[in-house]
């Protein structure tokens, strides 16, 4: 069947360069922003509600600079949070598909326009993500989302059975019956936002619940969909205590579904309190979520030596490690590691990291006191280790900033520690490989993690790519091929893991939106038959 909407395109990267009118404006905006200390509140059918517990709200890199003072809802809050999501659910979802969508098209333009820079200032500030990790996540990944989403509805609603004479059928995507929970994570902006609008493109109604951390940026976010008519109640934005506030929602019998992107363990326990509570939901509740990741990067002998040396610096140190796609272990042929280890060592040595308004940085600060200290645990226990040794980077200084340097780490063991936990951070772990043991590191490399996100391989020889992508199979999710294993893009590489990564339900595609929705066959007969006879039944 033709596409009767018209197909978007990702939203072009801005570069930023010097006296280009986007770095003008965001260096005003990030002024701007630095020298304000705002009130971030519960957005709750439509009204702010103040809380009676705060937490102010600093930049990583800068931790004495207040950005914002935090208001927690609580349990009351999150009840009004889910009366006022039902209450808002019917209208909502009498609306038409095409209405809907004029929220979210009008939400992405603004974005692209007066609302980009305020919103990459924020992210950078309370983020720490440098001014280009900003824009290919506060603004153009969440433009596409916003976009791009509205593109796959309207081709899951072209998703028609086939009519028979006199039969006309035909598929309602219904909304799930009740609220949609969003629970959503630091690193990225545009995570946060579309794990809260893709169940509400759908007809379905949300509690979003975003991490403290990235505060800031979530509610100017939700300050966005409703300058774009987003109606009361669709999205109620509920900070606060997440094991508070996730007890209403899980027990709640309209609990619906969940939307999660955080991690392992979390959702571990999310997952469990919903299978105790199976019995008094009205009905089984959706549970979409990505979690953790330890993520590859397998060269085979014929790599190209430059081109992996920079994935595994861009992989492994753009935005301080702090993806869930973030190259974390790095298996290199001997043949090749002495050239690739110069290279690694080289470039990381020149990365610059610090405050994230100065444009000449590569790096900014971990996101917080808690992360810092785990990271640095793993760095310092490194040190003492006669398996590892650490060969650049590995300082770690928190006076001003939560700041650790990138680190590699070449480790002898292949089951070492730091190529099995998640570390979520600028920490790379290299094991070097024989180069006749290529089969047996196939293996290894499927085998050593829990997780399946993302992983690459780099090679030369084409036989050598069809191996590694047969023998990892299942190994990831978003699988790449001479390409860090970071960075997949709305509508080109939809994205999540299995294993211990997640449900991979694939955001960015339609995939993710059919979990929305409780589809209805309908089907209309023009002559309903009048005798219950058969003719086999005749003589």
């Amino acid at each position: 069947m033709a596409n009767s909407y018209p197909i978007s395109g990702n939203e072009p990267v801005l570069n930023y360069a010097p006296r280009s009118p986007e770095r003008e404006a965001l260096r005003a905006e990030l002024t701007a922003q630095k020298n304000a200390c705002r009130d971030i509140p519960a957005v709750v059918n439509g009204q702010s509600l103040y809380g009676r517990t705060t937490t102010p709200v600093r930049a990583p890199h800068d931790h004495e600079r207040v950005l914002a003072n935090l208001y927690h809802g609580d349990r009351e809050t999150c009840s009004a949070a889910i009366d006022a999501a039902l209450a808002a659910q019917r209208e909502w979802s009498n609306w038409s598909l095409q209405e809907r969508s004029a929220v979210f098209e009008k939400a992405a333009d603004l974005l692209a326009g007066p609302w980009r820079a305020r919103m990459n200032a924020a992210t950078m500030l309370g983020q720490s993500k440098t001014c280009y990790q900003a824009e290919i996540d506060s603004a153009c990944e969440l433009i596409d989302f916003l976009r791009l989403n509205v593109q796959f509805a309207h081709e899951i609603a072209q998703m028609q059975p086939r009519h028979a004479p006199g039969v006309r059928n035909r598929t309602e995507y219904r909304p799930l019956e009740g609220f949609v929970y969003a629970v959503t994570p630091f690193n990225f902006t545009a995570i946060g936002g579309n794990l809260a609008i893709a169940p509400a493109l759908m007809g379905n109604t949300v509690l979003w619940k975003p991490a403290a951390t990235a505060s800031l940026s979530n509610y100017l976010f939700m300050e966005l969909l409703e300058a774009a008519g987003l109606p009361p109640g669709v999205i109620n934005f509920v900070p606060g205590d997440p094991v508070e506030i996730s007890n209403v929602a899980l027990n709640h019998a309209a609990l619906a579904g969940v939307h999660f992107t955080g991690s392992t363990a979390v959702f571990d326990s999310m997952w469990g309190e919903v299978g105790r509570n199976i019995a008094r939901y009205r009905a089984y509740p959706r549970l979409v979520g990505e979690t953790g990741g330890k993520d590859f990067v397998l060269a085979h002998r014929s790599a190209d030596v430059d081109a992996l040396a920079v994935a595994l610096v861009r992989g492994a140190f753009e935005y301080q490690g702090q993806k869930c796609s973030a190259a974390s272990r790095a298996y290199i042929p001997a043949s090749l590691w002495p050239a690739v280890k110069t290279r690694l060592v080289a470039m990381v040595k020149s990365i610059k990291m610090g405050d994230v308004c100065d444009f000449a940085n590569f790096m900014g600060a971990v996101i917080d006191k808690r992360a810092f200290d785990r990271i640095r645990s793993y760095i310092y226990r490194a040190r003492e280790d006669a398996q590892a040794e650490v060969l650049v980077g590995g300082q770690c200084d928190d006076r001003s900033g939560y700041f650790i340097e990138p680190t590699v780490i070449e480790v002898k063991d292949a089951r070492h520690a730091l190529m099995e936990n998640e570390i979520f951070g600028p920490v790379l772990a290299v094991y070097v490989y024989q180069d006749s043991q290529w089969d047996e590191v196939l293996q290894l490399v499927d085998g050593t993690s829990a997780y399946a996100l993302t992983g690459a391989v780099f090679a030369s020889e084409r036989a050598a790519i069809q191996q590694a992508g047969q023998a990892l199979r299942f190994a990831a999710g978003n699988f790449y091929i001479n390409d860090k294993p970071t960075g997949a893009v709305v509508g080109q590489q939809p994205f999540g893991g299995a294993r211990r990564s997640g449900t991979n339900d694939k955001a960015g595609s339609a995939l993710n939106l059919l979990r929305w929705v409780s589809p209805r066959t309908v089907k209309e007969t023009s002559a309903p038959p009048h005798d219950y006879t058969y003719a086999h039944m005749n003589k």
